[in-house]
């Protein structure tokens, strides 16, 4: 299953380190936030990759270049951000019309992608994409999902004061190849994907819930503590195996 992997952001909020450093190559625990993605993926039977780049640009390819996964990756440069979901628009026909992952590449996820994977092929025929889902001891600063009883979005809350529970998307997602085809036509009628596309598809979302660690580092406060919570060797090597 090939994946597009979001990694063009500044990280305003993590400066001074990302005045020199890409958000996407800043170090978790002495490795790259990108070769972390990059390892997990591929030892989960996940690839070829996509990474859109923008920011640092030259020091993205110059790190991909100097890995051992540069033939697996395609970069494609964007002068101009285009969101998450003209990113996507930009590139559907790398996924050759079948299912693909999308990743917002700014986490720090230990999932289990094989796990994942095998959701998203037992899902409900109604559901065109699966969302990863993770708990949250800060839910008013999260994506909060409410699911039904069948583990289906029924309800997204941004970012509100007092959520309805502490289920958090994780703006990860495979997308099924009937949604790909949908998107075909809706070039330039968005721009992010998790607060325009998402909720249009309301009861049409199975979600899987990772327990293993998931953390957005787009704070100083976040980055600091990925850096410093305990891993298991275990889990961070759980991939399905």
């Amino acid at each position: 299953m090939k994946a597009i992997l979001m990694a063009a952001g500044y990280g305003t909020r993590l400066r001074p380190l990302t005045n020199t450093i890409p958000k996407c190559l800043v170090p978790i625990k002495g490795k790259p936030l990108l070769e972390i993605w990059l390892e997990r993926l591929t030892e989960a039977g996940i690839g070829p990759f996509l990474i859109n780049t923008h920011y640092l640009a030259d020091k993205v390819n110059a790190f991909i270049a100097e890995s051992p996964y540069r033939d697996r990756v395609t970069l494609v440069s964007e002068p101009v951000l285009l969101g998450t979901a003209g990113t996507l628009m930009a590139n559907l026909d790398f996924f050759e019309g079948e299912d693909g992952l999308l990743i917002h590449a700014d986490n720090y996820c230990l999932a289990d992608f094989r796990a994942f994977v095998a959701a998203h092929r037992q899902r409900l025929p109604e559901c065109l994409l699966t969302l990863m889902t993770f708990r949250t001891e800060t839910p008013s600063t999260c994506g909060i999902v409410e699911l039904d009883s069948q583990n289906i979005v029924v309800g997204f809350h941004e970012k509100v004061a007092d959520p309805p529970g502490n289920l958090a998307s994780g703006a990860i997602c495979i997308l099924s190849k009937e949604f790909l085809e949908w998107m075909q036509d809706k070039k330039g009628q968005f721009h992010d994907f998790s607060s325009e596309i998402l909720p249009l598809f309301l009861n049409k979302i199975y979600t899987y819930e990772t327990e293993n660690v998931f953390i957005d580092i787009g704070s100083r406060e976040a980055y600091q503590k990925a850096n410093a919570i305990e891993v298991k060797s275990e889990e961070f090597g759980r991939n399905g195996e």
